[in-house]
C-alpha cells in the first residue's frame, strides 16, 4: 500500500540520502494556501544539502512516499490529520491524509528511511493527566530507528513532561550546538538534553551507534536561527481560548497556531516557516552523513 516515487526508490536502492517530510505542516500548520510553499521550501533545503526529499501523505487510496508539487497542493485544511492509527483507514477510504510526525515515522520505518525533518514534535499535552493526552509521535519514535530533526517539542505542550517520557522510552534527545532542548520559537529555556552534538556528522555517528546498540528513535533539537522569546503570554492566551472553545485532541495544534499567527501580527508564522526550512536543511546534512557511513 506504500507507493514510492521513482526518485525515492532509486535513492533507497542505491543507499543514498533520503529525508522524510510530514504533510500536517502543509495542511494545518499555516494559513490556507501557504503550507504548500513551506513544504516545497523544505524539499529545496533537503536537496541543497545533497539528499532526496520524500514527503509523505495518503492520497488516492495509497500511502505515498514522495509527492509532486501538484500532489502536495491536495493537502489543504480539509485533509485528515493522520497518525499511525489512521493510515489504513485513510488509504482504504480514499481520503486525503496529512501525516503527523508519528504517521510519517510509521511510513518511513516501513520504507527504510532513517531521517525525518519537522517543525516541532508532539508530546505530553498540558494538564496531563486531565485529560490524558499524549501524542502518538512519542510511541512511534520509540520503536522506529530514525532520527527526527525538530525545533524541540511544540511549546504548546508540557515540555518537561515530554522530555521525561522520552527518557523513559529510551529516546536520546540531542542538542545541535545546544545544551538545552529548544522550545520551538525560543532557542533556550527547555530541559537539558541528554547529549550535545556540534555537527551533522557527529549526530549521524551517534545515531548509527544507537542503532547498533539496539536503540530506535532519536530526537535532534535545533534552535531556531532567529528565535522569538516573547511568545509565552500569547501561547497561554491561545491555550485558554482553545479550552474555552472546547477544542481538544488533534485539533489543538492548528487552532493554537492560527491564534498565534493572528495575534502576533504574523511574526510566529514567519518564524515557523524559517525553522521548518532550517530543520529540513540539517536533516538533509545528517542523511548525507549517514549515507557516507554505509
Amino acid at each position: 500500500m506504500i507507493r514510492l516515487a521513482d526518485e525515492v526508490r532509486d535513492a533507497l536502492a542505491a543507499g543514498g540520502a533520503v529525508v522524510a517530510l510530514e504533510t500536517t505542516l502543509v495542511a494545518h500548520g499555516f494559513p490556507p494556501g501557504e503550507g504548500v510553499e513551506v513544504g516545497l521550501e523544505s524539499e529545496r533545503q533537503v536537496r541543497a544539502a545533497g539528499a532526496v526529499p520524500a514527503t509523505v501523505g495518503v492520497l488516492g487510496g495509497e500511502v505515498r512516499l514522495g509527492l509532486t508539487a501538484e500532489e502536495l497542493a491536495d493537502f489543504g485544511p480539509e485533509a485528515r490529520k493522520v497518525g499511525p492509527r489512521d493510515l489504513a483507514p485513510a488509504a482504504v477510504q480514499h481520503a486525503a491524509g496529512a501525516t503527523t510526525v508519528g504517521g510519517t515515522l510509521a511510513v518511513a520505518r516501513a520504507a527504510g528511511v532513517r531521517v525525518l525533518a519537522t517543525g516541532g514534535i508532539g508530546g505530553v499535552h498540558r494538564g496531563f493527566p486531565h485529560p490524558p493526552d499524549v501524542s502518538a509521535d512519542l510511541a512511534q519514535l520509540a520503536r522506529t530507528p530514525a532520527l527526527v530533526v525538530s525545533a524541540g517539542v511544540k511549546s504548546l505542550l508540557d515540555v518537561p513532561a515530554t522530555a521525561e517520557l522520552l527518557e523513559s522510552l529510551g529516546v536520546p534527545v540531542l542538542g545541535f550546538r545546544a545544551d538545552t532542548l529548544p522550545l520551538f520559537y525560543a532557542a533556550v529555556g527547555g530541559p537539558p538534553v541528554s547529549a550535545r552534538v556540534e555537527s551533522a556528522e557527529e549526530a549521524a555517528r551517534v545515531a548509527e551507534a544507537h542503532w547498533r546498540l539496539g536503540g530506535a528513535g532519536l530526537l535532534l533539537g535545533r534552535p531556531p536561527d532567529e528565535p522569538l522569546e516573547d511568545v509565552e503570554p500569547l501561547l497561554d492566551e491561545a491555550l485558554a481560548a482553545a479550552a474555552a472553545a472546547r477544542v481538544s485532541g488533534q485539533a489543538v495544534t492548528p487552532y493554537v497556531l492560527a491564534h498565534l499567527h493572528r495575534e502576533s501580527g504574523g511574526r510566529t508564522e514567519a518564524a515557523n516557516r524559517a525553522l521548518v526550512a532550517q530543520n529540513a536543511r540539517l536533516a538533509g546534512e545528517v542523511a548525507v552523513a549517514l549515507a557516507a557511513m554505509a
